[in-house]
Protein backbone atom coordinates (compact mmCIF):
# COMPACT_ATOMS: atom_id res chain seq x y z
CA UNK A 1 0.00 0.00 0.00
CA UNK A 2 1.10 3.53 -0.67
CA UNK A 3 0.47 6.47 1.61
CA UNK A 4 -1.50 9.51 0.49
CA UNK A 5 -0.73 12.94 1.91
CA UNK A 6 -3.19 12.63 4.80
CA UNK A 7 -1.71 9.30 5.79
CA UNK A 8 -4.61 7.12 4.61
CA UNK A 9 -3.60 4.10 2.50
CA UNK A 10 -4.27 3.96 -1.23
CA UNK A 11 -4.02 0.87 -3.39
CA UNK A 12 -1.46 0.32 -6.12
CA UNK A 13 -4.29 0.30 -8.66
CA UNK A 14 -5.45 3.73 -7.47
CA UNK A 15 -1.91 5.07 -7.81
CA UNK A 16 -1.53 3.76 -11.39
CA UNK A 17 -4.63 5.40 -12.92
CA UNK A 18 -4.14 7.78 -15.78
CA UNK A 19 -4.08 11.47 -14.87
CA UNK A 20 -7.33 12.06 -16.79
CA UNK A 21 -9.44 10.21 -14.23
CA UNK A 22 -7.80 11.24 -10.94
CA UNK A 23 -6.58 14.39 -9.26
CA UNK A 24 -3.11 15.54 -10.29
CA UNK A 25 -2.02 15.46 -6.67
CA UNK A 26 -3.14 12.36 -4.79
CA UNK A 27 -4.57 13.66 -1.52
CA UNK A 28 -7.02 11.93 0.79
CA UNK A 29 -9.10 14.43 2.74
CA UNK A 30 -9.28 12.46 5.99
CA UNK A 31 -11.88 14.75 7.56
CA UNK A 32 -14.28 14.24 4.65
CA UNK A 33 -13.68 10.48 4.49
CA UNK A 34 -14.14 10.12 8.24
CA UNK A 35 -17.36 12.17 8.23
CA UNK A 36 -18.88 10.12 5.38
CA UNK A 37 -17.64 6.64 6.30
CA UNK A 38 -20.76 5.67 8.29
CA UNK A 39 -23.14 7.29 5.82
CA UNK A 40 -22.06 5.64 2.57
CA UNK A 41 -24.08 2.70 1.28
CA UNK A 42 -22.71 -0.50 2.81
CA UNK A 43 -21.67 -3.38 0.60
CA UNK A 44 -24.42 -5.63 2.03
CA UNK A 45 -27.13 -2.99 1.50
CA UNK A 46 -25.78 -2.40 -2.02
CA UNK A 47 -26.17 -6.12 -2.78
CA UNK A 48 -29.69 -6.07 -1.31
CA UNK A 49 -30.73 -3.08 -3.44
CA UNK A 50 -29.16 -4.60 -6.55
CA UNK A 51 -31.23 -7.75 -6.00
CA UNK A 52 -34.41 -5.69 -5.65
CA UNK A 53 -33.64 -3.84 -8.87
CA UNK A 54 -32.91 -7.17 -10.58
CA UNK A 55 -36.38 -8.33 -9.62
CA UNK A 56 -37.81 -5.13 -11.10
CA UNK A 57 -35.82 -5.47 -14.32
CA UNK A 58 -38.20 -7.89 -16.07
CA UNK A 59 -40.88 -6.19 -18.20
CA UNK A 60 -43.49 -8.83 -17.33
CA UNK A 61 -42.98 -8.23 -13.60
CA UNK A 62 -43.22 -4.47 -14.09
CA UNK A 63 -46.48 -4.95 -15.99
CA UNK A 64 -47.84 -7.14 -13.19
CA UNK A 65 -46.94 -4.51 -10.61
CA UNK A 66 -48.58 -1.80 -12.72
CA UNK A 67 -51.76 -3.86 -13.01
CA UNK A 68 -51.80 -4.52 -9.27
CA UNK A 69 -51.37 -0.80 -8.70
CA UNK A 70 -54.83 -0.43 -10.25
CA UNK A 71 -56.64 -3.24 -8.43
CA UNK A 72 -56.30 -6.41 -6.41
CA UNK A 73 -56.48 -9.21 -9.00
CA UNK A 74 -56.41 -12.99 -9.25
CA UNK A 75 -54.02 -14.90 -11.49
CA UNK A 76 -56.68 -15.56 -14.13
CA UNK A 77 -57.59 -11.86 -14.34
CA UNK A 78 -53.93 -10.85 -14.53
CA UNK A 79 -53.30 -13.41 -17.28
CA UNK A 80 -56.24 -12.15 -19.35
CA UNK A 81 -55.40 -8.50 -18.75
CA UNK A 82 -51.72 -8.85 -19.68
CA UNK A 83 -52.16 -11.51 -22.39
CA UNK A 84 -49.99 -14.00 -20.51
CA UNK A 85 -50.58 -17.60 -19.51
CA UNK A 86 -51.71 -18.27 -15.93
CA UNK A 87 -48.55 -20.35 -15.48
CA UNK A 88 -46.30 -17.43 -16.53
CA UNK A 89 -48.22 -15.05 -14.26
CA UNK A 90 -47.90 -17.45 -11.31
CA UNK A 91 -44.16 -17.81 -11.89
CA UNK A 92 -43.60 -14.04 -11.98
CA UNK A 93 -45.84 -13.49 -8.95
CA UNK A 94 -43.83 -16.05 -6.99
CA UNK A 95 -40.66 -14.02 -7.67
CA UNK A 96 -42.41 -10.78 -6.70
CA UNK A 97 -43.77 -12.39 -3.54
CA UNK A 98 -40.33 -13.69 -2.54
CA UNK A 99 -38.99 -10.15 -2.99
CA UNK A 100 -41.73 -8.82 -0.70
CA UNK A 101 -43.35 -6.70 -3.41
CA UNK A 102 -46.70 -8.49 -3.55
CA UNK A 103 -48.80 -10.55 -1.20
CA UNK A 104 -52.03 -12.47 -1.56
CA UNK A 105 -55.24 -13.19 0.25
CA UNK A 106 -57.48 -16.21 -0.22
CA UNK A 107 -61.23 -15.80 -0.66
CA UNK A 108 -62.83 -19.18 -0.80
CA UNK A 109 -61.23 -20.95 -3.75
CA UNK A 110 -59.78 -17.77 -5.27
CA UNK A 111 -56.48 -16.08 -4.48
CA UNK A 112 -56.13 -12.33 -4.99
CA UNK A 113 -52.80 -10.54 -5.25
CA UNK A 114 -52.07 -7.02 -4.06
CA UNK A 115 -49.06 -4.76 -3.65
CA UNK A 116 -47.26 -4.47 -0.34
CA UNK A 117 -45.90 -1.29 1.22
CA UNK A 118 -42.39 -2.09 -0.01
CA UNK A 119 -40.16 1.02 -0.43
CA UNK A 120 -39.07 -0.12 -3.90
CA UNK A 121 -42.66 0.30 -5.09
CA UNK A 122 -42.65 3.98 -4.17
CA UNK A 123 -39.46 4.45 -6.19
CA UNK A 124 -41.13 2.62 -9.08
CA UNK A 125 -44.18 4.90 -8.84
CA UNK A 126 -41.95 7.96 -8.98
CA UNK A 127 -40.13 6.60 -12.03
CA UNK A 128 -43.45 5.86 -13.74
CA UNK A 129 -44.61 9.44 -13.17
CA UNK A 130 -41.48 10.95 -14.73
CA UNK A 131 -41.91 9.36 -18.14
Amino acid sequence: MLEAQAGLPITQKQAQRTPADVCERLTVHADVVTALRGKVLSASRGRQLAEQFRVLSAPSRLRLLAALELAELCVCDLAALLDMTPSAVSHQLRILRQAGLVDYSRRGKEVYYHLTDHPALEALRQLQNTS
